[in-house]
């Protein structure tokens, strides 16, 4: 074919050592961790999206572009998903590390007005733009370190109007950045500490005006002002010393009364059945499921509803435990991996050492820890018809790693392997490194 007949793209990588395309459907059980590979591979880009995927010579012969990325010795793969973080808040923790560090826990801090309601504090004194400001640097080294898309919390506000207020800052950062933010209304995450009952009966009290006014508010305001957008997800923080499994019920019930997309923090710290609450509620995915029950294992892996690890909590927390990544495959389940990016128990912007953590104490592969980080968490967000792989007619989200094989993700870390990220189609991070070469 001669270049007069060349077919436009606007963006070309090729030569790339190891293309990772990850296509098909979301990997379930064992089959986790198929990458498509492609040696001396290339991709063409047009109008933000993938048109072509292949060998060098077949894409270079068909293809002119405006801009062509020599990828040769690296590895080009799908941008990073992080289907679970609590990305806006206001502060930090960082005395509270001191102190667990000293031995004290999760929960005995939470019970002294500190964790979630202390960032509460805070992050309702702060206004959208302090939120947003404080959110950005956040933003720039998820991109930075590869991650195109994330899932991003409320659930630091507690009332309507802060939680309102913390669903704005998403959706305007979301606009506003080049990340993708998938917005989810988290009010069930902690008992205010300003609520008028303590313990058990103020949960109670709480779970009720979760449902009778926090839903319908939340609900009428996104109906108002962003009708041409999807609603959030509704997630519930399901645990002992939070929200009971009836309370948890009740609430995503109603949600889901209303339309809202379900989620859940499952099974943390207790094995309470909150996995099995959300196989039964076709919640798109149950999060944490470190003390899963046997039986909930079983159910998940029958399921559509997807697994979702978050290795940087435990490590974060100094526990031993980790969600049984191997008894979910083996039950069939599909399983992603997320950041749970937060200001009290991990802090980390970075999928790649979540990929780490995942092989290391999860005994993931880093294949199937890159698949768990790429397709399945965009179907832990209900967007695997549109990114997560590289094929056509999906978005152009991907990263180039400066590395010659995809194993040096998990085998290495604490450090940035990426050197260029791309959301939809437009370079959105190129490392100090690349530039020079």
């Amino acid at each position: 074919m001669s270049n007069g007949e060349h077919q436009h793209a606007d963006l070309i990588f090729h030569s790339a050592n190891q293309l990772l395309t990850i296509a098909g459907a979301p990997q379930r059980g064992k089959a986790l961790g198929s990458l498509g590979i492609v040696e001396d591979g290339a991709i063409a880009i047009r109008a933000g999206k993938v048109v072509a995927v292949g060998l060098t010579d077949s894409i270079l012969t068909t293809y002119a572009a405006r801009e062509t990325i020599d990828a040769s010795g690296r590895v080009l793969m799908p941008g990073f998903v992080d289907p679970h973080t609590h990305l806006v808040w206001a502060g930090d923790r960082s005395a509270e590390f001191e102190m667990r560090i000293a031995g004290a826990t999760y929960m005995e801090i939470m019970a002294e007005g500190g964790g979630i309601a202390a960032t509460v504090r805070e992050t309702r004194a702060a206004s959208i733009k302090e939120l947003k400001a404080q959110s950005l640097p956040r933003i720039t080294r998820m991109l930075a370190h590869g991650t195109t898309t994330a899932e991003a919390k409320s659930g630091y506000g507690l009332s309507t109007a802060s939680e309102i207020k913390l669903l704005q800052a998403i959706v305007e950062l979301d606009l506003e950045t080049h990340l993708q933010i998938i917005p989810t209304f988290l009010g069930a995450h902690a008992l205010p500490m300003d609520w008028h009952e303590d313990g058990e009966a103020g949960y109670e009290t709480y779970s009720q005006h979760i449902i009778g006014e926090m839903l319908p508010g939340v609900f009428a305001w996104w109906e108002e002002t962003y009708p041409d957008l999807p609603l959030p997800f509704v997630d519930v923080f399901c645990e002992q010393g939070a929200f009971s499994l009836d309370q948890s019920t009740r609430i995503l019930t109603a949600a889901q009364t209303l339309g809202f997309p379900l989620k859940i923090h499952a099974d943390e710290f207790v094995g309470l059945g909150g996995t099995r609450l959300a196989v039964q509620l076709g919640a798109i995915s149950a999060d944490h499921l470190v003390q899963i029950p046997p039986d909930d294992i079983s159910a998940i892996g029958a399921s559509t509803t997807v697994a979702v690890a978050l290795p940087g909590t435990p490590f974060g927390l100094a526990e031993e435990t980790y969600t049984p990544a191997q008894k979910l495959l083996e039950q069939e389940a599909t399983l992603a991996l997320a950041t749970d990016l937060n200001p009290g128990t991990s802090w980390c912007e970075s999928m790649q050492m979540v990929i780490a953590l995942a092989c290391r104490y999860m005994e993931l592969t880093p294949a199937q820890a890159i698949a768990a980080a790429t397709i399945n968490g965009a179907a832990a967000i209900g967007l695997e018809d549109q990114l997560g792989s590289l094929e056509v007619g999906k978005q152009a989200d991907l990263i180039l790693l400066d590395v010659p094989d995809y194993r040096h993700l998990g085998y290495r870390y604490g450090t940035n392997l990426v050197g260029m990220t791309v959301k939809c189609g437009q370079i959105v991070y190129t490392s100090k490194s690349f530039m020079e070469i």
